[in-house]
């Protein structure tokens, strides 16, 4: 009988990192693969997402629908409740032998709840990495706790995984999905890009990023704000490509900022989703990544380009030595953008070397659900750290 293992995806950043395990899941005969799409996948508002899957070939087994129109803490919970709700008919049907999840996202942790209950072993990638900006920390690890496979991106998330009382039988040490994906993606010629974007690249290009700080979402329209405000300053031959938020608590007002600034700038463009090889793609061309996303410390040091990550949401992450860290001020983003730009600075990424590994996580998690023992997996007992 084939072991079957069932990928959740709620993003289209996500689906990106997961699609080299789907492939090696898709093209390993012992294992069947199911897969179930979520949250911004289904959504019109966020590109409909689920057609980039369909058209790798990848058959969707199941769509659990969570997003409401209200982006508010309360919206928020009750999505998570309509995923709780639809993951548990979802595995009733499927009856996964392990369920894979990736990361940190509230979709996730209604996917890890709806399976414990069920008594599906899940398998966690990138668990034991921090983002204190974010209730995305909590939901980590908690579903670090939750599993009963870890697969973790570098030395230091290994032990925090062992830290928090996991068998460091069951964590395995693969590198980032990012860095992967990299390798496995067939990237985009600089002409062809330009074609897909609508647009020239100009003597200094910017791809942005902002997310709302969830612990703080309150204040993140004033941060973007002052990021605006900074971008603002730059003069008409920088391009400034924007990707919009994800669907989290206080996005949508983020969104229809971004939508006014890019309007009344010709050298300004955004997109609600540009997928993974056209977003690895523009790494290639661009000067830098602007904003707090986790790409800018994951991907972009493998590109050998700045990244200037704004405020908490990405603190105490690792990071290269190719990250600027800065306050969400705009006198402090508009240093950043001049440390960014500065000759002495961009000579010195070619020395860069990204904390997350240089690919080949995929196969190896892959191979570990294809033979790790499934009896006791679900039985879990505490572990204490040797007294020193």
């Amino acid at each position: 009988m084939k072991r079957r293992i069932c990928i959740v995806s709620g993003t289209r950043a996500e689906y990106g990192l997961l699609r080299g395990v789907i492939e090696g899941v898709q093209h390993n005969d012992p294992l069947e693969l199911q897969m179930i799409v979520t949250g911004t996948h289904l959504s019109p508002e966020f590109g409909l997402t689920y057609r980039e899957i369909e058209a790798d070939g990848t058959p969707i087994d199941d769509r659990v629908e969570i997003l409401l129109s209200s982006d508010t803490a309360a919206g928020v919970a009750k999505a998570m409740g309509l995923g709780l709700i639809g993951f548990a008919d979802a595995f009733a049907r499927l009856k996964p032998h392990i369920l894979v999840l990736l990361g940190d996202r509230f979709e996730i942790l209604a996917a890890a709840a709806a399976a414990m209950v069920a008594a599906i072993p899940i398998a966690h990638i990138h668990g034991g990495e921090t983002s204190e900006g974010a209730f995305d920390e909590a939901i980590r690890h908690s579903l670090t706790k939750m599993s009963h496979l870890h697969f973790v991106a570098a030395e230091p998330y290994r032990k925090r995984v062992v830290q928090l009382g996991e068998d460091p039988g069951r964590v395995f040490l693969v590198g980032g999905l990012g860095t992967d994906a990299i390798q496995r993606e067939r990237l985009l010629e600089r002409e062809a890009l330009e074609q897909s974007l609508g647009l020239t690249f100009g003597l200094r290009n910017l791809l942005i990023t902002y997310h709302p700080e969830t612990l703080n979402d309150q204040n993140s329209c004033a941060h973007l704000e002052e990021l605006l405000n900074a971008l603002d300053m730059l003069d008409n031959d920088t391009r400034l490509i924007f990707t919009m938020p994800n669907a989290d608590t206080g996005g949508r007002a983020l969104m229809q900022r971004i939508g006014d600034f890019v309007a009344d700038r010709p050298n300004s463009w955004a997109y609600a989703s540009l997928g993974q090889r056209r977003y690895l793609s523009c790494l290639r061309f661009v000067d830098g990544v602007i904003g707090n996303s986790s790409s800018g410390l994951a991907e972009a040091p493998s590109f050998g380009i700045g990244t200037l990550n704004i405020g908490d949401r990405q603190a105490g992450r690792l990071k290269a030595s190719s990250v600027i860290d800065c306050p969400p001020r705009q006198a402090d983003i508009e240093a950043g953008l001049s440390l960014l730009f500065s000759p002495d600075f961009k000579s010195s990424l070619s020395l860069v070397r990204n904390p997350y590994g240089d690919g080949g996580a995929s196969a190896r998690i892959v191979e570990v659900l294809r033979t790790a023992s499934l009896e006791g997996l679900l039985k879990k007992r505490f572990y204490d750290l040797p007294v020193e």
